[in-house]
């Protein structure tokens, strides 16, 4: 197994995966999108423990972890609920408990919000990521490496 090259920060690999709640519940699979996620190791683009657990596998290995939430999403932080009046969404708005609502922040970023509840005249609104507060389980496989010779990225002169 000379060619087990383990991977490190600063390299893009492509890695199949599936994430479960502590019950058992399926929230997320790569295998049911079909293909792989690319993403570089160590740049901050998928959870920190996602990361962490990635980084030192080999082509081929598969590993299972379980992350606390701060490895994961975060803990669930009860300010970032917060009452909206019922006015500042489109009059023929229909509000659904637990659905998600999408607006802007004060620099025009888009915001998700799932509703909490639902009054006369305004809306609870939860702001934190819904897998915040969450153990989340992940079996990775490690399916490829983008190598030196054959990088995608375009500063390459080869």
């Amino acid at each position: 197994m000379a060619n087990a090259a383990k991977v490190q920060t600063g390299q893009t690999v492509n890695v199949h995966y599936t994430g479960t709640l502590p019950d058992g519940t399926e929230f997320d699979s790569s295998h049911a999108r079909g293909e792989p996620i690319t993403f570089e190791l160590g740049s901050g683009q998928l959870i920190a423990g996602f990361d962490s657990a990635v980084t030192g596998m080999t082509v081929g290995e598969t590993k299972q972890v379980t992350l606390e939430p701060a490895q994961a999403y975060g803990e669930h932080n009860p300010e970032l609920i917060q009452e909206v009046a019922k006015d500042a969404f489109p009059p023929d708005f229909s509000f659904i408990v637990g659905g998600v609502v999408q607006g802007q922040n004060a620099l025009g970023q888009p915001v998700f919000a799932t509703v909490e509840s639902v009054g006369e005249e305004a809306v609870s609104l939860d702001m934190n990521h819904p897998m915040a507060g969450k153990t989340l389980t992940f079996d990775i496989e490690l399916v490829g490496v983008n190598s030196e010779e054959g990088t995608t990225t375009d500063t390459t002169e080869e």
